[in-house]
């Protein structure tokens, strides 16, 4: 079987629900081999039907026990669940540090969820690179909602927004003091808040301080969700909360536009990766460690040294 004759029957597996063909197909995404862009052209027509939740906050918030918790209660409503856990890579091997390649949830097989970690191999913002185009796979998959959960400790990780049609920021009572400190970054991308591990020491303080930051972070409307996910309390109102804040997008204005913003970004960001490996070629990696030592030696200014490199010459 040829490349060309394999990708159609993959993309054509994959969009009836198989498994193994979804897994290969997030694969083939995830490493940027040479059929995904096929495979994504072959699906994207039945995309777009899944909704989009962005699952972050700081390490230790317990998002993943959150996660699981609302993956369950999904599957018990009948919907089919795609995750995906965007885990922290080492700047080494880019690997990832958390979780296995294909991760589930619960003690036993579930047809109806997928889920996939994926290491974000040092991409800026918290989300791996492919992230976008593996929401497609699992939305063509058939997921009716896809979790993507990531890492977010400050103004950086905040891409979550990019993609996700509701964003959910978990928070600890360990989270209060450095509320503050996140207001210009993860406080602003709230659709709802979590108060996580509300039965510690400190949680209506933290309630309080995620009250009195809402203004200041123009998130008013964001509802406040107390929730002790190691005991499933609270997971239920998160679900609900989720759905009113899904129908109120689609119901006003804030749908479509979420999506433009969104498709934006995705476009750009192509249009960004693929110019950069169109400067990368020939022998301007050469060019480069020429220029760097030049800009050591005193000989060029690393302005004049970028504008040589981009010239080739």
């Amino acid at each position: 079987m040829t490349v060309g004759e394999a990708i159609p029957d993959l993309a054509t597996k994959l969009l009836r629900g198989d498994r193994s063909a979804t897994a290969r197909a997030l694969t083939l995404v995830e490493n940027g081999e040479g059929p995904a862009d096929a495979i994504l052209e072959a699906i994207f027509p039945h995309t777009g039907k899944a909704h989009r939740v962005g699952v972050t906050g700081p390490p230790g918030s317990g998002k993943s026990t959150l996660v699981g918790g609302l993956a369950r209660l999904l599957r018990a409503e009948g919907v089919i669940v795609g995750v995906i856990a965007v885990d922290p890579s080492s700047p080494f091997t880019g690997g990832a540090l958390l979780g296995d390649r294909i991760r589930m949830i619960g003690p036993s097989p579930d047809d109806g969820l997928f889920i996939r970690s994926m290491a974000s191999r040092g991409n800026p913002g918290g989300l791996a690179a492919a992230t976008a185009d593996a929401v497609d796979v699992l939305d063509a998959f058939g997921a009716g909602c896809v979790i993507v959960e990531t890492v977010g400790a400050g103004q950086a990780e905040v891409d979550v927004v990019s993609l996700a049609d509701t964003v959910c920021l978990v928070l600890t009572p360990e989270s209060g003091d450095s509320i503050q400190a996140m207001k210009a970054g993860l406080m602003e991308i709230a659709d709802i808040y979590v108060a996580n591990k509300a039965d510690r020491p400190g949680a209506d303080r933290l309630v309080h301080e995620i009250e009195a930051s809402k203004k200041a972070t123009r998130t008013e409307a964001a509802p406040v969700i107390t929730s002790v996910a190691t005991r499933g309390e609270g997971l239920e109102d998160l679900r609900a909360a989720i759905e009113r804040h899904r129908k109120d997008q689609i119901e006003g204005a804030g749908w479509r536009e979420r999506r433009r913003q969104a498709t934006r970004r995705r476009i750009a960001s192509i249009v960004e990766k693929n110019l950069s490996q169109e400067i990368w070629v020939g022998d301007r990696r050469g060019l480069l460690d020429e220029m760097t030592d030049r800009v050591l030696d005193g000989e060029e200014t690393p302005r004049k040294a970028a504008k040589k490199v981009l010239q080739g010459s």
